[in-house]
């Protein structure tokens, strides 16, 4: 008997809370389990975020089971408040059909929706022509207003105030778990720990109108060790496609996390062997380092293949060996006779996207944060010109540690 998927995702850390604990690994381990994960369509791009639980489905497939990637086409018009401060911003419902189609793109990267071996839904289909008085018929009366009310997604929203438009979400997300469970027989809803309350919401809504068994299953969500979700950078999100995140920015993101993270990030987001995880994950001082680059190029193999994680990790190493030699460093080109007649270091800062505004620009390098081909430059009004590559025909500029661009003439 192979081992049962419940325990490799209990042993690599994934799980952090289930509604039935026996009986969903009993489940697991002696029949093909159809499951959801919802993904709302907020963005035109999966983010590293969204890789855990996508590391999760690729486990879940791997041994038989058959996933659905729920697209949220519909709950996405709404915005969901959980671990939100404030309502998301409103979309249009083109911007998130279009957002949509490029999560299935992702998807169909890990996951093989070949021969039903997975399926592809999007609560659009049965959201958005809803008739509310049916709707409030069929579920509203299945939902008590004060136990909603306790709900850690709504509480952190009540002293701003909560709208009924978010408070509505919970009952949407429920309602998803229900037509799927209708369509394709789904037992089972999994998805990040913020998602708890309305997961079981679900599992709760099928149990009582169906009178059949649901289960629902949280993952650990990643964050720093202060607490703040992984996956942010000062340019904002870590994306998984590469034209927003390059497979090098990508790589070096976690190439550069805490040390005291590195474990459990082999443990979630690589398929080593748990043994090579623990021997990596117990490595001291500047040895973490491997762990580190072995952490960096696995995670880039999964998301961009092996050929782009192989150069990520030759120019990270080049990088750090020799000042940057290498072409898989982010370029920006600039025709021969814009360069001759020069490019002040701010416009350099924000062509390059090192900075997101002049002003900004103008700051990183007052507070000497900027170097150029190894030497830190403090006037923000210098122009650089051909006459200033290197031997390698490029500037090198760099922003703190761990921010490099480089740029050529041609």
């Amino acid at each position: 008997m192979s081992t049962n998927v419940y325990d490799i995702l209990k042993e690599r850390g994934f799980i952090e809370q289930a509604t039935h604990e026996e009986e969903i690994r009993e489940l697991l381990g002696k029949e093909k389990v159809t499951f959801y994960i919802g993904f709302d369509a907020t963005a035109d791009s999966l983010t590293a975020g969204h890789f855990l639980t996508i590391m999760a489905m690729m486990h879940m497939q791997k041994a038989g089971h058959r996933p659905i990637a729920l697209l949220g086409g519909g709950t996405t018009m709404i915005g969901d408040p959980s671990g939100k401060s404030d309502m998301r911003t409103m979309m249009t419902r083109e911007t998130i059909n279009h957002n949509a189609e490029c999560f299935h793109r992702q998807l169909s990267k890990f996951i093989d929706f070949d021969n039903d071996k997975a399926i592809i839904a999007n609560n659009a289909d049965w959201l958005l022509d809803l008739n509310y008085v049916e709707f409030l018929r069929e579920v509203g009366v299945h939902f008590s207003v004060n136990k909603m009310l306790t709900a850690e997604c709504y509480k952190q929203r009540m002293e701003k105030g909560l709208t009924f438009f978010e408070f509505n979400y919970m009952l949407m997300q429920s309602y998803d778990f229900l037509k799927l469970n209708q369509m394709y027989g789904c037992t089972l809803e999994m998805g990040g720990n913020d998602q708890w309350s309305n997961i079981l919401g679900g599992v709760d809504l099928i149990r009582r109108k169906e009178q059949k068994p649901a289960y629902g299953l949280t993952f650990k969500l990643l964050t720093t060790s202060e607490g703040i979700k992984m996956g942010k950078t000062m340019k904002g999100a870590v994306w998984l496609d590469p034209a927003k995140t390059s497979p090098y920015e990508f790589y070096q993101y976690w190439r550069n996390i805490e040390d005291v993270k590195v474990e459990e990030c082999l443990a979630l987001l690589t398929f080593l062997p748990m043994d090579e995880v623990r021997r990596l994950g117990a490595l001291e001082g500047s040895e973490i380092n491997q762990a580190k680059e072995v952490l960096a190029y696995e995670t880039t193999k999964i998301v961009h293949g092996e050929e782009a994680a192989k150069k990520a990790q030759e120019a990270a190493r080049a990088l750090f060996a020799a000042g940057g030699k290498s072409g898989d460093i982010p370029t920006t080109v600039y025709a021969k006779a814009e360069m001759d007649e020069g490019k002040d270091l701010i416009t350099l800062l924000v062509d390059t996207k090192l900075a997101a505004t002049r002003s900004e620009g103008r700051r990183l390098i007052l507070q000497g944060g900027i170097t150029v081909n190894d030497i830190k430059v403090t006037e923000f009004d210098k122009k650089f010109t051909t006459a200033d590559l290197n031997e390698d025909g490029v500037l090198l500029i760099k922003k703190g540690k761990k921010g490099y661009h480089q740029i050529k003439a041609e």
